[in-house]
């Protein structure tokens, strides 16, 4: 029931965008839709009237609240929400006590839960009867990755539905009902509108709250990409580092730089930087992907990445930057191998497979009398006293036979690696035969 104060508080623009129907939620069109003649998941629940609980994982402002509700409306169920940054258990209790009197009343409730990633197991676990018994149909909107956030017993009941970040059509859909609905034209340019669905990066909310200021501006010139960055604040990509974004830019750099693709990794490093990623992250594993996805083929790289992270730590911020980017630049150019992380992947399981074998007697010291005595050290040769410098002995335990981990490849140095083994192996098959 509306009340005086409530006509008179003015209301946002994205609230007062705020869809009224599917068919008016943007962006999403494979969930409410049809893709390539099929219908989308939420429609086919809509179009037989059959709603499971769901959990809706997308970025901030991309409708998961809006579906919500419309999904509510359309079902004819009682509409609760609660955001899990804000209630606890005794919030649930009333909440699933007014479900039970709908359901004794012949109605039905849906629960929504925002942010549901923010609630701890035990109170997930508490959603876990209510779900099964159908006291509530549960939809949970999540940013983060539900696999890594939500227990596992509550994602096998709910679906997970993705919603996607708004691309441009969908932001510049959301301006023009916003210029409708106001009445008015945003005072930008083309360059400069299409500046501010940049700066929205995917969140329509945002974007209808940086309109709203701008609508503000109405009648006057139009402005420029200048004058917009000035008329309102310019917020950075959205990036956390303790959660997904962290995660996923970091896997995009690296395997921009296994592929190669230089220009690629450059944008991925400075979406990090932008977003505030810590540059000591970023070089460390600059280094790591030195050592397992060139290794040999270039073993300047690995030189490279310790000399550039010691030159940002040198110069700071941002002038240490360019130190990264060289590196950045110099990995992927550089011919790539993961010989020497399988070689240690092999040997590693080698060496827990054979236990604790001892060296072979010969190559080990024999310091005292007795040890030689024992046999330590007799018969090693020193290979520096052989013509080819190989004396090509056995150096495994001797309950253990020969075995080959690192299979150097024909790319950058390790062409000339696998030669010298090559070499190396002749020795030792003919010094066999010999004996």
């Amino acid at each position: 029931m509306s009340t005086l104060f409530d006509t008179q508080t003015p209301r946002p623009l994205a609230d007062r965008l705020r869809p009224q129907s599917m068919d008016q939620v943007v962006g999403q069109n494979h969930l409410i839709g049809q893709v390539d003649g099929s219908d989308g998941p939420l429609k086919r629940m809509l179009d037989f009237g059959s709603l499971t609980s769901l959990v809706l994982w997308g970025p901030p402002g991309t409708g998961k609240t809006t579906i919500a509700r419309l999904l509510a409306h359309q079902t004819e169920l009682e509409f609760e929400l609660l955001s899990a940054v804000f209630s606890g258990v005794a919030d649930l209790k009333k909440i699933f006590e007014r479900a039970r009197m709908n359901r004794e009343a012949g109605r039905g409730t849906l629960l929504f839960i925002d942010e549901i990633h923010r609630f701890n197991k035990a109170q997930q676990d508490g959603f876990l009867p209510y779900v099964e018994d159908g006291t509530v149909i549960l939809v949970g909107a999540t940013t983060e990755n539900p696999s890594f956030e939500l227990n596992a017993a509550l994602l096998s009941r709910c679906q997970v539905l993705v919603l996607n970040r708004l691309d441009d059509a969908a932001l510049e859909s959301l301006l023009v009902r916003a210029e409708g609905e106001t009445r008015m034209t945003l005072p930008l340019t083309d360059d400069a509108r299409a500046a501010l669905r940049a700066m929205a990066d995917g969140d329509g909310r945002y974007l209808l709250n940086l309109a709203e200021v701008l609508f503000q501006l109405s009648g006057s010139e139009a402005l420029d990409v200048q004058g917009l960055a000035q008329a309102v604040q310019r917020r950075m990509p959205i990036y956390d580092k303790s959660q997904d974004s962290h995660y996923n830019l970091i896997s995009a750099l690296h395997k921009s730089l296994r592929g190669s693709d230089t220009d690629a990794a450059l944008y991925w490093f400075e979406r990090m930087i932008l977003g505030g990623e810590d540059p000591h992250y970023i070089a460390r594993r600059l280094v790591r992907f030195a050592a397992e996805d060139i290794g040999l083929a270039d073993p300047q790289a690995l030189t490279q990445a310790m000399a550039a992270w010691q030159a940002f730590d040198r110069l700071g911020q941002p002038e240490g930057e360019l130190a990264l980017v060289q590196c950045v630049i110099y990995l992927a150019a550089a011919p790539k191998s993961n010989r020497a992380y399988k070689a240690e992947k092999s040997a590693k399981a080698a060496a827990r497979q054979t236990g604790s074998l001892e060296p072979p007697k010969h190559i080990l010291n024999a310091p005292t009398g007795m040890m030689k005595d024992l046999g330590y050290g007799a018969g090693y040769d020193y290979d520096h006293n052989t013509v080819e410098g190989f004396s090509g002995q056995n150096y495994f335990p001797d309950e253990m036979k020969r075995a080959r981990f690192y299979e150097p490849g024909e790319r950058g140095f390790e062409r000339e690696i696998g030669k010298r083994i090559a070499y190396w192996d002749m020795l030792r098959e003919k010094k066999e035969h010999d004996h």
